[in-house]
């Protein structure tokens, strides 16, 4: 049994690093090719030894392209749509499990079934409605007859108009339509002792007071996990920024560095420079997850009990 647990352990061990260099490996490269320059590599092309031209590279980035201002761009979405999540997700689950909400069963399924339709599969629906957020009061209008009865008094019907794309609260909100971070809170309120609440009510502590006094505090660590995955779904998030956002001054910093790469057929694209962007872009979320790492494990377990 010792000789079958040792193999089994070898075994493990080499798969663990097969799959460490299939990840690491990507990685190496990037930053590898980020200390290139653009004449080396139309001379050498990939090569996997670094050089000495990383420093130029990202003082290009902040020079000659828009980077630096569409990482403020991401900064915003990112943290808006992790913060309104947040809030919104804790308020919702709040009052699902301690609430009794009729039909809650059927208000907890529709919130799921958010997960199961991802911006990316009702990006054309949700560019519809963004681009007039008025379109649905402009249809009950004529549902009901009283654009007509406008048309035949002023001789035009009434037609609101209110677009929120190419803007940050255009960007965000249709982020934040999603039940993770409800079903995230709402698997955590379940765990905690059914007595709370009896005690809580005991003390003279109301609705109110329950939610800031003693929910919130003792769901520190999920918020800070909901709040590390949202802001990282935020950041990386491609397709919607890019309907979303018309011009290079509203794009984020990962369709930017997609616009990097030349559109002319038969021309190299300057992949030193995007691989120095795609460095610089990715030290925000790796220093948010380096900071809140312990928070986003803690608060992970905690929702699985």
């Amino acid at each position: 049994m010792v000789e079958n647990a040792r193999s089994l352990n070898l075994v493990a061990s080499a798969v663990l690093f097969l799959g460490m260099l299939y990840i690491l490996g990507p990685l190496y490269l990037t930053l590898t090719t980020s200390t290139q320059s653009y004449e080396f590599m139309l001379r050498n092309g990939l090569v996997w030894y670094p050089g000495d031209q990383f420093f130029t590279n990202v003082i290009r980035i902040f020079s000659e392209t828009r980077i630096p201002q569409q990482m403020a761009n991401s900064l915003v979405v990112a943290v808006g749509d992790a913060l309104v999540t947040c809030v919104l997700s804790f308020i919702s689950a709040y009052a699902l499990v301690f609430f009794p909400v009729r039909w809650g069963s059927v208000v907890f399924a529709s919130i799921l079934a958010t997960i199961m339709l991802p911006l990316d599969i009702r990006v054309i629906t949700t560019y519809q409605v963004a681009s007039n957020v008025l379109s649905p009061i402009n249809a009950l209008l004529d549902i009901i007859g009283l654009n007509g009865l406008i048309a035949g008094v002023f001789g035009a019907p009434v037609v609101l108009e209110w677009s929120v794309l190419n803007t940050h609260f255009g960007l965000i909100a249709p982020l934040v339509a999603h039940g993770t971070g409800t079903f995230l809170f709402r698997q955590f309120f379940l765990v905690l002792p059914k007595d709370l609440v009896k005690a809580a009510r005991m003390d003279g502590a109301g609705p109110i007071r329950f939610l800031f006094d003693i929910l919130l505090p003792l769901s520190r660590p999920s918020f800070a996990a909901l709040f590390v995955l949202t802001f990282l779904g935020g950041w990386t998030q491609y397709l919607w920024p890019l309907v979303a956002s018309s011009t290079p001054n509203m794009q984020t910093a990962v369709v930017g560095l997609a616009r990097l790469a030349p559109d002319m057929e038969g021309v190299m694209p300057d992949f030193p420079l995007i691989m120095a962007g795609a460095v610089v872009v990715s030290i925000i979320p790796l220093v948010m997850i380096a900071v809140l790492q312990r928070y986003l494990v803690r608060g992970l377990v905690l929702s699985e009990k």
